[in-house]
């Protein structure tokens, strides 16, 4: 079967953190592999009111098919929330509802992506956007993460040419960084009249300290698209998301989107919007951030006590991340090997990178594991870490 297939499944990676989550199905497994938030806070409940109001309210319309651009009262809530939260002047209308942000990806890549245009990532970058962009033949590249977001200079060399420069600003993944509100404004101004800037903003809610930084979406001169998610705020199984752009490029994705699924599902936007009106969406995310932030805490805390000096760790403000380097001469590949001995996971850095590297390097998930369970998996991975590094060094 393999000549039948199309050219381009032969650039597009497998999802290296789904096949490491088939390890830790294993329930003697301590995972900090996935990109998972925390089930204990999806608002089960009310979810289940709200379905059982819209059902016996809008039964039969909240059935049927629906508009391509989505829900206008979920468009309207987005956009007022950007206006109350953020600042920003989005319209409803420029607003579209996406199957999970990931669908933004995708959509983004089919109307902007022929085979060797160039893409600019960040280094480490997001793997679901590192996939779904794939799917398109760019040339990829990728500059390298500081501590306050890009190396400016890296940046400077490889935008000239560039169709898309693909970000996520507020504690990424994987990395759990953010960028300063300096380099927001001189990436800006870089970007002004060049590249499409994709901002991806799906932990943007998620800050549980340090104060929060204007997005990049709106800034003069900047053509931008700014993605969001309900995954993280309410819950990822509904596969809410919705892309916020310009005329020109939103009237594309309209066009893309009607070829690919008509339209995202007319009644799990009717009743996240029930749960929207019922509910204090604030006070739940508020919830989130507190036990995100303790979690945080905790596995920093851990990874002193139990982890060699020589790893060092991101001290995320917010997210569901943090970044661990260990020395040059370490493979992480073969230190999992070790971990999973030991009933721990974790995800190896070296797939998040487009163009090689970060073989040293690893990323670890806090927001699905109690506090118990965290200090107990740093333990092991530190245990598997130290016995690795006395091996190799």
């Amino acid at each position: 079967m393999q000549h039948r297939f199309s050219k381009r499944m032969d650039n597009v990676p497998r999802s290296f953190i789904r096949e490491i989550l088939k390890v830790a199905a294993d329930p003697a497994v301590i995972s900090f592999a996935g990109g998972l938030p925390n089930p204990e806070l999806f608002p089960v409940e009310a979810v289940s009111r709200a379905t059982q109001a819209v059902l016996a309210t809008a039964g039969p319309d909240s059935l049927q098919y629906s508009t391509t651009e989505g829900m206008p009262a979920l468009r309207e809530f987005i956009a007022s929330r950007y206006r109350d939260k953020k600042g920003l002047d989005v319209s409803p209308e420029d607003i579209v509802i996406t199957t999970g942000s990931q669908q933004c990806l995708d959509l983004i890549g089919k109307i902007f992506l022929d085979p060797g245009d160039r893409v600019v990532f960040e280094r480490p970058g997001y793997l679901g956007a590192i996939q779904a962009f794939a799917m398109y033949e760019p040339e990829m590249v990728s500059v390298g993460l500081e501590a306050d977001g890009p190396d400016l200079d890296e940046l400077a060399a490889v935008l000239p040419g560039s169709k898309l420069f693909y970000a996520v600003p507020n504690f990424q993944n994987p990395s759990g960084l953010s960028y300063s509100e300096a380099k927001r404004a001189a990436v800006a101004g870089m970007l002004a009249g060049g590249p499409v800037f994709v901002e991806d903003d799906p932990y943007g809610e998620l800050r549980f300290r340090g104060e929060p930084q204007r997005p990049m979406f709106g800034r003069e001169g900047l053509t931008g698209i700014l993605l969001g998610s309900f995954s993280k705020v309410a819950a990822p199984g509904l596969r809410l998301g919705w892309v916020a752009a310009p005329h020109e490029i939103r009237e594309q994705i309209v066009t893309a989107k009607q070829a690919a699924d008509l339209h995202t599902s007319s009644f799990t936007q009717a009743v996240l919007m029930r749960y929207l009106e019922d509910n204090d969406i604030d006070a739940h995310i508020a919830l989130i951030r507190e036990r995100y932030g303790r979690q945080c805490e905790s596995m920093l805390e851990a990874a002193l006590r139990h982890f060699p000096e020589e790893a060092v760790l991101t001290e995320p403000e917010g997210g569901m991340f943090l970044w661990c380097t260990l020395p040059p001469a370490i493979s992480v590949m073969e230190l999992f090997e070790c971990a999973v001995e030991q009933k721990v996971a974790f995800v190896p850095g070296h797939p998040f990178h487009v163009d090689g590297g970060g073989n040293n390097t690893m990323r670890l998930n806090f927001s699905n594991v109690d506090e118990a369970t965290i200090d107990e998996g740093m333990r092991r991975l530190g245990r598997a870490m130290k016995r690795f590094l006395r091996r190799v060094c």
